[in-house]
């Protein structure tokens, strides 16, 4: 075996949950800045069976796969239920989340309260790029839906395959 652990280190690994529904910029701009502070990110795409989805859970996870093909230590996967059993399951000890604005930290901050006490799993809060402070992939998709340009929210092969979906719709 090569690499950290072959050396008697351990790796670090984090993970960056979300529906990415479609993945954005600044979903990227998140994924790219712990990519260069984890030794592996897993990029964890929610699996909610009550929620429809304008994209399908494989079509999400082939569109990160391809806009992040650049990061060689990122892998993602679907997974369902709770978070910190996914980290404890791969041995995560951390959650990166990015915050866009005062209003994400409240639910988010809760939300970090109740992993660390489940499980232990630390939460870390990186602040959005102030470029992306106001995006959502709920805002990409209503302003697509209307015809609007977001060509500079998503990356290209994500706004052709928005495109491709709204047409159909």
């Amino acid at each position: 075996m090569t690499g950290p652990e072959s050396e008697g280190t351990q790796v670090r690994r984090a993970v960056c949950p979300g529906s990415f529904d479609p993945i954005t910029n600044g979903h990227l701009d998140i994924i790219s800045r712990a990519s260069r502070l984890y030794d592996e990110v897993y990029v964890a795409v929610m699996i909610n069976k009550s929620k429809k989805g304008l994209f399908e859970v494989e079509e999400r996870i082939d569109l990160i796969r391809e806009v992040t093909a650049e990061y060689e230590n990122v892998r993602i996967e679907a997974f369902h239920g709770l978070l910190v059993d996914y980290c404890k399951q791969r041995d995560i000890p951390a959650i990166v989340k990015g915050l866009r604005a005062v209003s994400d930290f409240d639910y988010e901050l809760q939300m970090a309260q109740m992993n660390i006490g489940l499980s232990g799993v630390e939460t870390l809060f990186v602040p959005t790029n102030p470029t992306y402070s106001f995006l959502s992939s709920s805002l990409v998709k209503e302003v697509a839906t209307w015809g609007g340009d977001v060509s500079h929210l998503v990356p290209p092969t994500v706004l052709e395959a928005l495109n491709e979906r709204l047409r159909k719709d």
